[in-house]
């Protein structure tokens, strides 16, 4: 039996994640922060006398002041100013980091920057950054520049900055910097200076970045997975390949193809649970809550393919959730089928997405993400 083929959609982000009844609070970057510091400290250097608050530009233009939560100073010699950040209503893990920025002047003229303790290290290519080099994007590094402009003449005086942050090795653990190549700390981030609450397209652009770091190295096969339980079973299915092959797309499966195929991989996998899998199948790229559901109807569909009576059909259309057809489909032993049914249509949807550039192998794995249920073909359940 053929099916029609449903139209590709990639919807927008929403504007917010949730309508809510008061704004949300914005906060400022580490980026900002470590620029904020950095002027403190450099300012002290210069002056002689501690600072208790700082301004500093954003890219945008926009000046904005900061308080400076301690600043020591050695006359002459060095400064070290601390600026905590407030990451706003954002739920960021670098939240209350103490950015701290250690001054000294060196012989040459022009800025030195590097990272200290708690900064990450780039070990790997893809980031645009130098491997080797400190975690200190492009931004950030332009954000610093021009604060220490605004206090010395860098065509005559030589400044060393040296950007670290206490703890920063236990915060970068709930962060993709080790996946990323990024060892010892977090990044230093922002392209605005200014943290935008619960930030959709931060993942966006976090999936994005994955890909291309991973096509850097020279890997050609890069895996799509939704989370957690969906990375373990995928890393289960395919042992030979790196850590770096496995991204975490979350509702980004849209951008993360299209990435791959401008990167010039050679493969996608997908390893993803019943609901998503659904959305997939209907066409759907960007699986936000607020933007797409679950299609019952095509599963209802898929049921009557697989060879599911009508009450089965009938109660599969009308169920709550995708995990609700899945358990239907468990219930009446008709999980195999249905499931492989399901992911053979998402493999068409990734195909026709990314123009037939790359191959595409689909795998459905059970809740818990303990074994594969079904698969478009590659794995046997």
């Amino acid at each position: 039996m053929t099916h029609a083929e449903p139209p590709l959609r990639e919807p927008d982000l929403p504007r917010t994640a949730k309508v809510r009844p008061t704004a949300l609070r914005t906060g400022w970057t580490t980026g900002a922060c470590a620029t904020a510091a950095t002027k403190a400290a450099l300012t002290a250097l210069v002056t002689g006398e501690p600072q208790r608050q700082v301004e500093i530009g954003l890219p945008a233009g926009r000046r904005v002041s900061f308080a400076v939560a301690r600043c020591d100073l050695e006359p002459a010699r060095r400064a070290e100013a601390v600026v905590v950040k407030d990451a706003g209503d954002d739920p960021d893990v670098t939240h209350g980091a103490e950015l701290t920025a250690t001054v000294t002047w060196r012989d040459e003229p022009g800025l030195r920057l590097d990272g200290g303790p708690g900064v990450g290290t780039v070990t790997r290519p893809g980031l645009g950054l130098a491997v080797g080099g400190p975690a200190i994007n492009e931004t950030p590094r332009r954000m610093i520049g021009q604060a220490v402009a605004e206090v010395v003449d860098l065509g005559e005086t030589g400044v060393r900055v040296v950007i670290s942050v206490p703890r920063g090795e236990i915060m970068a653990r709930k962060t993709t910097n080790r996946r990323l190549g990024i060892l010892g700390g977090i990044s230093i981030l922002g392209t605005t200076g200014i943290v935008r609450p619960f930030s959709t397209a931060s993942w966006r652009a976090s999936v994005v970045q994955a890909v291309h770091v991973m096509a850097a190295q020279g890997e050609r096969t890069v895996v799509l997975c939704t989370g957690g339980r969906t990375e373990r079973a995928a890393r289960a299915l395919l042992p030979e390949l790196p850590e770096v092959c496995f991204v975490e797309v979350g509702d980004f499966t849209g951008a993360a193809v299209t990435a791959a195929v401008g990167d010039g991989m050679t493969g996608v996998v997908f390893v993803g649970m019943a609901g998503k899998l659904a959305k997939l199948a209907a066409g759907i790229l960007m699986t936000h809550y607020t933007r797409s559901k679950v299609d019952l109807s095509l599963l209802g569909a898929v049921t009557a393919e697989a060879g599911g009576d009508p009450d089965l059909v009938t109660a599969v259309t009308a169920a709550n959730t995708g995990r609700h057809a899945y358990e239907l489909w468990a219930a009446a032993g008709l999980l195999g089928p249905a499931g492989d049914l399901l992911c053979r249509r998402v493999r068409q949807v990734l195909l026709r997405f990314a123009g037939h550039a790359v191959s595409v192998d689909v795998a459905m794995v059970d809740f818990a993400g303990d074994r594969v249920v079904a698969s478009s073909g590659r794995w046997a359940a």
